[in-house]
């Protein structure tokens, strides 16, 4: 399977890592807006061909799919042209930044019947999903989740700390990683309310926001984000349960007391970005629906579109 890659930053790096150590897969292109940075990365990972053109690589007959680490405005549009040129898409959180552009990718894959995966890594995570398992065994159910998802970013910098062409967003980009999660493990969500801090001046988005989430089954979320948190950075997931408590970091998993849970053999790496990618290509290969497919993770973007129209409604208000 040759799979391009659009989007040579930093997340870009880390699917070329995963894609490696998969077998049977090559990369066949990388793209980026600067063309030495694309020949640069091409050259590292063995790719073939290099450039600065979605476009080339849509009219390159033996590119079976592709992957778009581009900035977040571009995605739906992107994830929409490789479907159009029969390509299998895996587009990088979040899948657009409006609920008309996420229906739009909905109704072209179900359109194409072509494999367009989200890259909501957090149901991919071994932590996440020695949680999901416990859940479909009936061994344990979510009553609360507090998620803290923390950066110190008052600069437009990307994990590299390199500048960013783009703007991120808390709301489009971050919590959709909790939000997903915890439909995934908790059920359908019935309830939603969101209230944001400040704007930056110079970036022109909230740099502080608090989220709070109800599902189906009476679970609740509070989800507390940032980008003026000057440490510990990152994200982390305290499950409250009716039979345990557990504390995800990304790839790692604790009990309420702070005991590391053994993940071995929960998944066959220990890198969620990895697992990621070998579920978008098992699902290309064996012809199936992935999980995270955009159809799985639409509802997501349907409570972020709620909560975005409750924001602006908060604007209008001071």
């Amino acid at each position: 399977m040759r799979i391009a890659l659009v989007g040579a930053g930093a997340f870009g790096e880390k699917h070329l890592d995963g894609l490696r150590n998969i077998d049977g897969v090559e990369i066949a292109s990388v793209i980026s807006r600067n063309a030495d940075q694309a020949a640069e990365v091409a050259a590292k990972y063995g790719a073939p061909h290099s450039g600065t053109d979605l476009a080339d690589v849509l009219a390159m007959p033996d590119v079976d799919a592709v992957i778009l680490c581009t900035p977040t405005q571009m995605h739906a549009e992107q994830a929409i042209a490789c479907m159009n040129a029969g390509k299998h898409v895996q587009v990088e959180i979040p899948l657009s930044d409006s609920w008309a552009d996420a229906e739009a990718v909905v109704a072209k894959q179900q359109e194409t019947g072509l494999v367009c995966m989200v890259g909501h890594t957090r149901r991919f995570n071994p932590s996440h999903q020695y949680v999901h398992n416990k859940i479909q065994a009936g061994e344990f159910n979510v009553q609360q989740m507090d998620v803290q998802t923390y950066f110190f970013r008052r600069k437009n910098m990307n994990a590299k700390g390199q500048p960013r062409s783009w703007t991120d967003h808390l709301l489009w980009h971050h919590a959709a990683h909790t939000i997903d999660l915890f439909a995934y493990q908790s059920g359908k969500i019935v309830a939603a309310n969101v209230l944001q801090g400040p704007k930056h001046p110079e970036l022109g988005i909230a740099m502080d926001m608090s989220i709070q989430l109800k599902a189906e089954t009476g679970a609740i979320c509070t989800l507390s984000l940032s980008f003026n948190n000057n440490g510990p950075l990152g994200t982390f997931f305290r499950y409250i349960g009716d039979s345990e408590t557990y504390i995800a970091r990304y790839d790692d998993l604790v009990n309420g007391r702070e005991e590391a849970i053994d993940l071995t053999g929960v998944t066959v790496s220990n890198n969620g970005i990895e697992l990621q990618d070998r579920e978008f290509v098992a699902a290309i290969r064996e012809g199936r629906e992935p999980n995270s497919s955009v159809g799985k993770v639409l509802d997501c973007y349907r409570v972020i579109g709620e909560l975005a129209t409750s924001l602006e409604q908060q604007d209008g208000w001071s």
